[in-house]
């Protein structure tokens, strides 16, 4: 196929050439070993916004919900929008209804490394005064602690950059500030994104929102302190990290919606690194139209980041997460397959059973197809460890310096850095060689016969650099979220986003948000447990 764009009656993943991806994700891991490195607090680098499209789109706002208009935080972010453009909230409103919360409710979830008080005001004061910049214009956001932001500390909760200060924002902060966000605060964080929020000793820290008084319950990945900040209706939104899982996982337990994009769609610039060919930035929100405003905002082409340069201009995700009616009758934006792998909804379990209830309302819609596809050929061999591991040399390679200096300073995750310290060059090459072929295979035998897939697990559309999005179908009996997570082809995130749009509008997982846990209530460390070097290294995998 000779274009890249795709245009407003098909999704883009019907204009990129599959071997096109191939080339790009082998020219990525070509040049890890010299890309992956931490980057110089200098001068900021901004994308040229060329590739982005408008975010001030009349689809970008939604009317709130009767039950959402006694409670500012209950608002979706496009309600809140809606709320600011029509002038029934200000911006100063709205953050000091988040900040309330905080103050409540965060010495229970423990979410926040840094919050932003005085900050925070004095931009939704400004934003009050400043001309409305279009959806982001005065809402407040969560962000990862491993994002740079200008002034303020950035330790992705570790020993190692527990004074670091940057001076600038990373290019995705710098995206949601220039579309008029406030950062309300820092977020609580796996200690260099290899765990669940811990300290950087391992002991527990962030609880899920939908169980505040168990620290068992695990809340996710890495993300899990924006995950709860979002559950817990302590900001509208909030970005996260994935390179095993870290958006797409405490999605599913927090009961939000979590959109890993394509491998260079959001640049990594400004974020302390994990997984050059893994890690990728994206939004945790509430529903598919939030996450949809979100990544409009953070993606783009940056010059300071190789991975994101000649990508497809990105299409126009608000209008792909809006439902589309035919005569009064929802369908799909775009007829879609929907693949089921093989025991996907197999078996007696709550999970399965909302996964079969899941795929029941997805067939009731129109334009849906569901079709079982096949693994690709030896699966389980490419995605289990002994390739999987080989993600470990690119974690250790920046931060050889800190491994000869100090081993203490990377406290409980200590042993997954060692690992790919003594990693040899020759499993590592190997592994490269394993992920392309992996790729290779899922394009080929598996989106062959689909337009997007269920997963079971996220780490293999990680390791092989294609979108994901974790949303909520049911919930356990204990009253804990269940959630799903669809795969799709290489930058089909507004395909992705439109099956979820459209499920969304027929279901209200997505609606429900946790009961308050006891205003105040601070459970001391030891009450919440700890994470063993062993745990942590067996979470890393």
């Amino acid at each position: 196929m000779s274009t890249l764009d795709g245009g407003a009656d098909q999704p883009l993943d019907r204009t990129v050439a599959r071997r096109t991806f191939l080339a790009s994700t082998a020219a990525v891991s070509a040049v890890a070993g010299i890309a992956a490195t931490l980057p110089a607090p200098a001068s900021a680098a901004s994308g040229s916004g060329k590739d982005r499209p408008g975010l001030d789109v009349s689809n970008a706002y939604a009317k709130p919900r009767p039950a959402a208009m006694s409670d500012p935080t209950e608002l979706t972010l496009a309600e809140a929008a809606w709320m600011i453009r029509n002038r029934q909230i200000s911006p100063l409103e709205l953050v000091d209804a988040y900040l309330a919360r905080i103050d409540a409710f965060d010495a229970t979830y423990q979410a926040f490394n840094t919050v932003l008080a005085d900050a925070a005001r004095e931009a939704a004061q400004a934003a009050g005064r400043r001309q409305r910049r279009g959806p982001l214009h005065g809402i407040p956001l969560a962000i990862k602690d491993n994002y740079y932001t200008q002034g303020v500390p950035t330790t992705a909760n570790s020993f190692l950059f527990k004074d670091f200060v940057p001076g600038f924002d990373a290019t995705a902060v710098a995206g949601l500030k220039a579309a008029g966000a406030i950062v309300l605060g820092k977020t609580q964080m796996g200690p260099l994104a290899t765990t669940r929020a811990t300290t950087p000793a391992g002991v527990i820290t962030t609880v899920n929102a939908w169980t505040p008084t168990n620290p068992s319950v695990n809340p996710g990945g890495s993300s899990t302190g924006t995950a709860t900040t979002v559950a817990g209706r302590m900001a509208a939104a909030g970005t996260g990290t994935q390179t095993g899982g870290s958006i797409t996982a405490p999605s599913n337990a927090q009961n939000l919606t979590g959109l890993k994009p394509t491998m260079g769609r959001v640049s990594l610039y400004g974020i302390i690194p994990l997984s050059y060919t893994r890690d990728h930035p994206g939004p945790l929100a509430r529903d598919a139209k939030d996450a949809a405003i979100m990544l409009t905002a953070m993606a783009g082409e940056d010059p300071a980041d190789p991975r994101t340069q000649g990508l497809p201009k990105l299409p126009a995700l608000i209008d792909a997460a809006t439902p589309v009616y035919t005569g009064g009758r929802l369908r799909l934006r775009w007829n879609t397959r929907i693949g089921v792998l093989p025991g996907y909804a197999d078996g007696s379990s709550e999970t399965a059973a909302a996964r079969r209830a899941f795929l029941s309302s997805m067939a009731a819609i129109r334009g849906v197809t569901l079709v079982e596809v096949p693994f690709p050929d030896e699966w389980d061999l490419l995605t289990g460890n002994d390739f999987n591991n080989v993600r470990l040399p690119e974690r250790s390679e920046p931060f050889m310096p800190y491994l000869r200096s100090d081993l203490r300073g990377f406290g409980v995750s200590l042993i997954g850095w060692l690992q790919g310290a003594l990693m040899g060059a020759n499993e590592y090459v190997t592994g490269q060689r394993a992920k392309l072929l992996l790729l290779e295979r899922v394009l080929d035998q598996m989106f062959g016969r689909c337009d997007v897939v269920v997963q079971t697990s996220p780490t293999p559309f990680d390791a092989i650099g294609l979108p994901e999005i974790g949303f909520p179908i049911g919930f356990s009996a204990a009253g804990e979220p269940i959630g799903t997570i669809l795969g799709g082809f290489p930058y089909a995130e507004d395909r992705l986003l439109s099956v979820v749009a459209a499920y969304q509008t027929v279901s209200d997982w997505h609606w429900r948000r946790p009961a308050d846990p006891p205003a105040g209530r601070l459970r001391a460390a030891a009450d919440r447990g700890r994470i063993s070097a062993e745990e942590a290294a067996e979470q890393a995998q």
